[in-house]
């Protein structure tokens, strides 16, 4: 189960609304790249996809594919500001090991 903070629902709205999208729906995905070989990705998404998980938080729906849902199942999506970082955090019980930005990981 992945779930999505209050935070991250509020900000995915936000970010809707300034580009002008009318669904509020987003695509999470897990792509190889990054310097510990995997990378998290996120955008906007209008419609399920065949096997895709759907999570819900109010209004905003997350779609989450097989393959990816592998590395991401227990992810806690979250929406963090602070001074020093501004962004979609994922608390991921999978990842082994992060790089030093946090942006990649490894299982």
């Amino acid at each position: 189960m992945i779930t999505l903070t209050d935070a991250a629902a509020s900000k995915i709205r936000a970010m809707a609304e300034q580009h002008n999208v009318n669904h509020l729906g987003i695509r999470v995905m897990v792509v190889g790249g990054g310097c510990s070989g995997l990378t998290y990705d996120m955008d906007f998404e209008e419609n399920e996809g065949e096997g895709d998980m759907v999570i819900e938080n109010g209004d905003v729906r997350v779609y989450v594919d097989p393959m990816s849902l592998a590395y991401l199942d227990g992810t806690k999506i979250d929406f963090v500001e602070t001074f020093s970082f501004s962004g979609f955090h994922f608390e991921n019980p999978n990842a082994q090991k992060s790089c030093g930005c946090g942006s990649s990981f490894t299982v």
